[in-house]
């Protein structure tokens, strides 16, 4: 909006010329969303408590200390749906190809995952949405951004690029369409399952997102692209302030959510969050990276695939006492507090790797 509004005023107002600046933009971008969160999120979790819409199901053979969160509303995820959205209303080019598509996905996801929120709470249990149907909703969002890849990027969309070496690659065709399927129903159910403690998954979230906001940024300024021997592509900078106002809401969030959490994001955040993590590792033509910027997401889910494959093969054995991975610890008597931090040390560790493997090539 702010892109529009100031166009007449540049050749009047030297200060307005500040406005187009990318990182000006997106530290305007965090900010907003952050207050935003802030001011309102109290209220909407006021609101929540008292219509019981969405309160988080107990798993009854889960750790015990978990019968205390019992009551604590769900569908947190409004609140960074919303000051996302309000702030790149703000501050994006609202015109922008890759915003439209970036934020097609985030929110398409979020309603999925409120729709499954609001389904939980209506029947008051853990079943919402039944898998194959969120699936189905997943493919649909997968082709369409396969679509859009494909225009926007119609050289390179099919091309899939190996971190650390600068001219290793391998063009995967048409099997680019599957991929992208997977990537963005792989993405948004890694960041669900990982959502299983206060605090747990949105501080990698916003780390992931650190890294990919400024890959995006690079990747739209030419020398800096070609001095990195990334992909340059023309206009994709303004991911770097959608990306500036997720980080924003995420912080915002967390102010809630820190153990004690007031509120969960429910399926309403953790899947529109992990969908946006694989569309925008698509668009920037990241997509191994985000396996290791989002290692925390990749190991929880392989330890759920894991313990599943082998309950199955076994007839009935563990490997571990429960999954994801959080809860195993758990079991193991480790602090509620201290696994979550510790999961966010790791990921701090993962994205100083990525960085390091952009210039590391």
């Amino acid at each position: 909006m702010l892109h529009y509004l100031i166009s007449g005023y540049t050749s009047k107002y030297h200060l307005a010329n500040l406005l187009h600046y990318l990182t000006l933009r997106g530290g305007l971008a965090a900010f907003i969303a952050l207050i935003t969160s802030i001011i309102f999120g109290g209220r909407i979790i006021e609101y929540l408590k008292k219509t019981q819409v969405c309160t988080q199901p107990i798993r009854d053979d889960g750790p015990q200390t978990h019968h205390a969160k019992a009551g604590t509303p769900s569908m947190g995820g409004v609140m960074i749906l919303a000051s996302t959205t309000f702030a790149c209303f703000i501050c994006c080019d609202l015109a922008n190809p890759f915003v439209i598509t970036s934020l097609f996905v985030f929110l398409s996801l979020g309603l999925l995952g409120f729709i499954d929120d609001y389904q939980k709470g209506i029947h008051k249990n853990s079943k919402g949405i039944r898998p194959r149907y969120k699936f189905v909703v997943q493919i649909i969002i997968g082709c369409i951004v396969y679509l859009a890849v494909s225009h926007l990027i119609p050289k390179e969309h099919s091309t899939i690029y190996f971190p650390f070496f600068k001219n290793l690659y391998i063009d995967i065709g048409i099997l680019f369409l599957p991929f992208v399927i997977f990537m963005i129903s792989g993405s948004s159910n890694a960041v669900n399952l990982t959502d299983g403690l206060d605090g747990l998954a949105i501080v990698p979230f916003g780390m992931a997102t650190c890294y990919f906001g400024a890959v995006a940024y690079l990747m739209g300024v030419k020398h800096y692209a070609q001095y990195l021997h990334i992909l340059h592509v023309p206009g994709i900078s303004e991911l770097f302030i959608v990306c500036s106002s997720l980080i924003g809401s995420s912080i915002g969030f967390l102010w809630f959510n820190s153990k004690p959490a007031e509120v969960f994001m429910g399926d309403t955040g953790s899947l529109a969050l992990g969908g946006f993590l694989g569309v925008v590792s698509i668009l920037t033509k990241q997509e191994f990276m985000l396996a290791i910027v989002g290692g925390v997401f990749l190991v929880e889910t392989l330890s759920v695939i894991i313990q599943v494959s082998y309950f199955k093969m076994t007839g009935g054995k563990r490997i571990f006492k429960m999954s994801p991975l959080h809860h195993h610890y758990e079991k193991l008597g480790m602090s509620e507090t201290k696994i979550v931090i510790r999961f966010w040390i790791i990921s701090l560790l993962l994205l100083i790797v990525a960085f390091i493997a952009l210039k590391v090539r």
